[in-house]
């Protein structure tokens, strides 16, 4: 199975995994017919955790390989499309956060972000909805552009399994994505069902822009260190932005840092052994 895996063109393997990582947040999704409220506790420490494997994510397999496709280009400048790609993915996110409306999992609705004029006219279900979609955005982009890398790196192992290392690292973080939306939602009084498609479908956008960044970097190869950074920009944007004031914002600081340094190091252990 894994060799067939092997042998599909980057662009289907980056779907694959894009599809892994759905996988993942449904399994997430699936917590809310075994558990009827979401523990803030628990809540923060997996916020924090998913924080700390974007984190080491965007460094290990995104900004250090943008680097080294970068140096035979520029040289000693190989820093500035890593530069510049990270701080257009920020750019991205803010500009997506700027138009389509949200709302922070610890926000009264009233406090939703997004353009006015459509904010008004959805319920809280969709916002929270909306909101963790436009995290998975990036985490898509990311697994398609280092798969995409591969078509530069033919024949090397370690630019793969530091892609399947990625992927299932994100997996991993989606998991208590998808619980973090779904409980809520039905602790709003939606049905089980209701609240487990609503998470469900929230990851629904990694595999369709995995294609997408894979597609993109094979086409025009020598923006694949823009790309790369790009996506690790728009992930820490995220990260600062969003995972890490809410994982803070219930009062349980310490143990939703451990988590973040727990995911940090579950990420690093698993880009460097599969690198």
């Amino acid at each position: 199975m894994f060799d067939y895996f092997l042998s599909l063109h980057p662009v289907m393997q980056a779907f694959i995994a894009g599809l892994f990582t759905w996988g993942c947040t449904i399994f997430g999704s699936a917590f809310v017919y075994f558990f009827k409220t979401v523990n803030r506790k628990l809540l923060d420490t997996m916020m924090g955790f998913a924080a700390g494997v974007m984190i080491a994510a965007s460094f290990w397999s995104l900004i250090s390989p943008a680097l080294e496709f970068a140096e035979p280009t520029y040289g000693s400048y190989s820093w500035f499309p890593a530069a510049v790609g990270f701080l257009l993915g920020g750019l991205f996110l803010r500009a997506i956060d700027y138009i389509v409306p949200h709302l922070h999992l610890d926000k009264p609705i009233e406090e939703a972000e997004g353009s006015p004029q459509f904010k008004k006219k959805l319920s809280k279900s969709a916002l929270l909805f909306l909101a963790i979609t436009i995290h998975n955005i990036p985490e898509g982009l990311a697994i398609g552009v280092t798969f995409g890398a591969l078509a530069s790196n033919l024949g090397d192992q370690t630019a793969l399994m530091g892609a399947i290392g990625l992927a299932i690292g994100i997996g991993i973080q989606n998991i208590p994505e998808g619980s973090s939306l779904s409980l809520p939602i039905r602790g709003e009084g939606k049905s089980r069902w209701n609240a487990f498609v609503w998470g469900s479908l929230s990851a629904i956008v990694e595999p369709v822009a995995a294609v997408i960044g894979a597609a993109f970097v094979m086409s025009m190869t020598a923006i694949l260190p823009y790309a790369l950074t790009f996506a690790a920009g728009a992930m820490i944007f995220v990260v600062v932005e969003e995972l890490i004031p809410e994982s803070q914002s219930g009062g349980n600081t310490d143990i939703a840092t451990l988590g973040l340094m727990i995911g940090f190091v579950v990420m690093m252990v698993l880009d460097v052994a599969l690198g």
